[in-house]
């Protein structure tokens, strides 16, 4: 999976206005993850890419705020860095609105429900409605996935000018995380057109054996696309044909409501 330096595309160069003591200490606060909950100052340090001294400074200055904790040797993030996470949820409140649509497909569906916004070469999980367990990790709000990959990053990337969309493919890792994922880029360009053109994609078994899912876009009242949502399942309960043939209609739908939600809010 893309680290968050990778995440980066490449021609947003900073302008007048970047402050980079603040850049850097988003990385430090990045650094940490599932895999990586406490961490030494060396290991901060490194999966930063600032020094050790300058790591340092980022963490003291967080643990006096109250966003880390120190135990020894080993600095972890304090339940308060989810402040963070929410006040973007707050500010948003299509997904307050957004959430009762989704259980209600997901109960209709009986599978798993997901809502996610494009963030470099990731998406980041904003709703989760979970029916069953259908995937090795586990995925909460605030959770990444590669793009190139999944259905909700290929029905994101879609929306995206070509060139864009291009530069993006380019800075991904692309991985074969399964026998069926495509990691050639002219390939993935293929399979996100067809979304672009169907309005909905569907991705069998590329992220993980097993899991398949379908994705359509939430847009907001000009019409563009701000975030998509997507149903998934595993293979032996639900083929793709039959996610297609049957649920298909039902997240179209969904996707419709949510959106028009969206378009209803004032700016």
């Amino acid at each position: 999976m893309a680290n968050a330096a990778s995440n980066r595309i490449a021609d947003n160069k900073p302008g007048d206005g970047y402050v980079q003591s603040f850049a850097r200490g988003l990385e430090v606060i990045r650094s940490f993850s599932a895999s990586a909950p406490r961490q030494t100052l060396t290991e901060v340090a490194g999966r930063s890419g600032l020094s050790r001294a300058g790591a340092r400074r980022i963490l003291l200055t967080l643990q006096a705020l109250g966003y880390v904790h120190v135990e020894g040797k080993l600095f972890s993030l304090t339940p308060r860095i989810l402040d963070l996470g929410f006040a973007y949820l707050s500010s948003m409140p299509i997904w307050n609105l957004a959430e009762p649509v989704m259980e209600a497909l997901a109960g209709q569906v009986k599978e798993s429900c997901s809502a996610a916004v494009l963030d470099g070469t990731d998406i980041l999980y904003v709703i989760r409605v979970s029916t069953h367990k259908i995937m090795k990790i586990n995925l909460n709000v605030g959770s990444r996935l590669p793009a190139y990959c999944t259905s909700l990053g290929r029905m994101l990337l879609s929306a995206l000018p070509e060139d864009e969309l291009m530069q993006r493919l380019q800075a991904s890792e692309r991985t074969a995380l399964t026998k069926h994922t495509a990691t050639d880029i002219g390939e993935l360009a293929a399979r996100i057109a067809l979304a672009r053109r169907q309005g909905w994609a569907l991705v069998n078994q590329e992220l993980e054996e097993g899991l398949v899912s379908m994705a359509a876009p939430i847009t907001n009242r000009s019409g563009q696309t701000v975030a998509a949502l997507n149903i998934s399942g595993q293979a032996n309960r639900t083929s793709a044909k039959a996610m297609h043939d049957t649920m298909l209609p039902q997240l179209l739908a969904a996707a419709r409501t949510v959106s028009g939600l969206l378009a209803a809010q004032r700016n």
